[in-house]
């Protein structure tokens, strides 16, 4: 009898990647055929893994789950199952206004979506999974939920309080992703300085970096959503002390303002951060800081966005991110901050913030010609190689464009020289 088939489809962040990925190794070890994101319009079952962190991703999700539900208006698939961050939150209220879906499930809960679909009991190991990723690289996600309830963000209202795995489970699912050929992890959760608290007494992101880089096999250990207040400074002599742990720290610290900090309910002041970030500097010579910065929160007056602007023009962060507050219904600030700035007002100022960090970046990325640098390489194009540094993440920072001239693979490490710089591109060719 053949399998039964059924796609899965991802949205959002890499964490939903991770879950899509448990869920693919269940289906497949309870028997059916699985796909993901394939575009052939014809299965058996489509299951829909949504997010529902913002405005935009919300209404992606819709889009989605639409666009299927006419796909099986059409006969194109036979059954269309929802799950994930949205549903978590507004379950009763999709079940009611997209009827053609025919399951329904929360965030997490796989096991019981493949026991359903399949009439048993998915017997796969709690951390396995298909990757989805290139197979050199892949991302481990040590916990779920988060604890700090900023006024701005429905995250916890959707996953719940913050819930760590154990050092022994993670370091067990590294050497499997290992043993299939994973070079590069990048570590993440919604909040990596609370790691181990709920389960240690303590942070312990430190003991899990440094046990995570004794793995064989793999190279690259990058971190991901580290939170300002309560960073624990023991991890930068790991960093600091390991070669395979990358020179590189994901540091959402979305505003420079005491009044906005404060209105955002960060527990950090201007000045407590200005401090964090020159002690990280000092004790990672060279660390490249990823961050991701708000315009136009409540309490953000033309003083607050100049302060702002000056503090990104000093700080001079290598990566960064930015968008505009969007009120979250639930959220502290939906519910006692009104959202009084003009949605232009708020594309101006982002335009402006991002207009001084192309800058900055093409400034970083000139000041790396005429270097040596170690990249991975991640793909081929028609004209060059694509690689990365271990100061890029994937998909969200700069490239390397690796001139050909003998074969590469993906997956492997190549010293190169870094010829021409763009502001979100290097171009090289291999070192001698």
């Amino acid at each position: 009898m053949p399998k039964r088939s059924v796609n899965i489809v991802s949205l959002g962040c890499s964490k939903n990647l991770v879950d899509s990925e448990r869920l693919m190794r269940m289906l497949s070890d309870v028997g059916f055929a699985v796909s993901f994101e394939s575009e052939t319009p014809h299965h058996d079952i489509v299951v829909i893994n949504t997010c529902g962190f913002i405005g935009d991703a919300k209404e992606e999700s819709i889009n989605s789950i639409l666009a299927w539900a006419e796909a099986k208006n059409r006969g194109d698939i036979k059954q269309l199952v929802v799950m994930g961050c949205l549903t978590q939150r507004y379950m009763d209220e999709l079940k009611e206004e997209i009827p053609e879906v025919d399951r329904w499930y929360g965030k997490t809960d796989w096991v019981n979506m493949a026991t359903d679909l399949s009439k048993q009991y998915p017997g796969s190991a709690p951390y396995d999974r298909v990757i989805t990723t290139p197979r050199h690289h892949a991302y481990l996600k040590v916990a779920e939920g988060c604890n700090r309830f900023c006024a701005f963000c429905a995250i916890p209202l959707i996953t719940g309080r913050f819930r760590s795995r154990s050092v022994e489970q993670l370091v067990e699912e590294a050497r499997m992703l290992a043993s299939r050929g994973v070079k590069e992890l990048n570590v993440i959760a919604q909040d990596l300085s609370s790691y181990g608290k709920d389960l240690y007494g303590k942070c312990e992101l430190a003991r899990l970096v440094d046990a995570l880089a004794d793995v064989e096999g793999i190279r690259w250990i990058r971190l991901h959503y580290l939170y300002p207040a309560d960073f624990p400074m023991d991890l930068l002599d790991v960093m600091a002390r390991r070669p395979n742990v990358c020179k590189y720290l994901d540091l959402a610290l979305q505003h420079s303002s005491d009044t906005v900090l404060g209105n955002m309910r960060r527990h950090i002041t201007a000045a407590e951060t200005e401090e964090l970030l020159e002690k990280i500097r000092a004790a990672v010579p060279g660390i490249h800081i990823r961050t991701t910065l708000m315009v136009g929160f409540p309490g953000e007056g033309e003083a607050e966005f100049a302060d702002l602007m000056e503090f990104v023009r000093k700080q001079r962060f290598e990566r960064m991110g930015a968008f505009a507050y969007c009120e979250e219904e639930g959220t502290y600030a939906a519910n006692n901050l009104p959202d009084s700035i003009d949605p232009e007002v708020k594309q101006q100022r982002l335009d402006q913030l991002m207009a001084l960090q192309e800058e900055i970046s093409a400034s970083v990325q000139d000041s790396k010609v005429g270097s040596r640098m170690k990249v991975i390489v991640d793909r081929e194009e028609p004209d060059y190689y694509v690689g990365r540094t271990e100061f890029d993440s994937p998909e969200v920072d700069p490239e390397v464009l690796i001139r050909k001239t003998r074969k590469m693979h993906p997956g492997e490490f190549v010293n190169v020289l870094i010829e021409s710089a763009m502001p979100y591109e290097l171009v090289a060719r291999e070192a001698e």
